[in-house]
């Protein structure tokens, strides 16, 4: 079984992800660190690899989505673009993109939600972009 990026296998042989938020690792009440398993871990590494800009980690350079580069294009072609930012920032996790919605905010940004197809059902996420 390949392992994610940030996960560990604990005890038994369980995958699991130590949690961020904000960009640090989130201390449990026994001194040590919180982790994230099954569907949350996954929720996790979603959302972080569409956040995180894509070529920014260099020794890892298809960590990330290109979903910043949006505001650069046309309006007529940021849908379609959209959901192929988001295809090329999961495409290491098991996953498929089932929809991705772009909703312009109005204000320079936009939000999306992508709907995506896992092993255990379903899972929805949105982001500012």
């Amino acid at each position: 079984m390949a392992v994610p990026a940030g996960s560990v296998i604990a005890e038994g042989g369980l995958l699991v992800e130590l949690q961020i938020r904000d960009g640090d690792y989130v201390p449990d009440q026994a001194g040590g660190l919180r982790r994230l398993s099954g569907s949350n871990a996954l929720l996790q590494r979603v959302l972080f690899r569409l956040i995180a800009r894509r070529g920014t980690f260099p020794f890892w350079e298809t960590l990330g989505s290109r979903l910043w580069e949006l505001g650069r294009l046309p309006a007529s072609e940021r849908q379609a673009a959209a959901r192929q930012y988001v295809a090329e920032a999961l495409e290491e996790e098991p996953v498929s993109v089932a929809s991705v919605t772009l909703a312009d905010a109005g204000d320079g940004r936009a939000s999306l939600t992508a709907e995506l197809i896992c092993e255990g059902g379903t899972l929805s996420v949105a982001v500012s972009v």
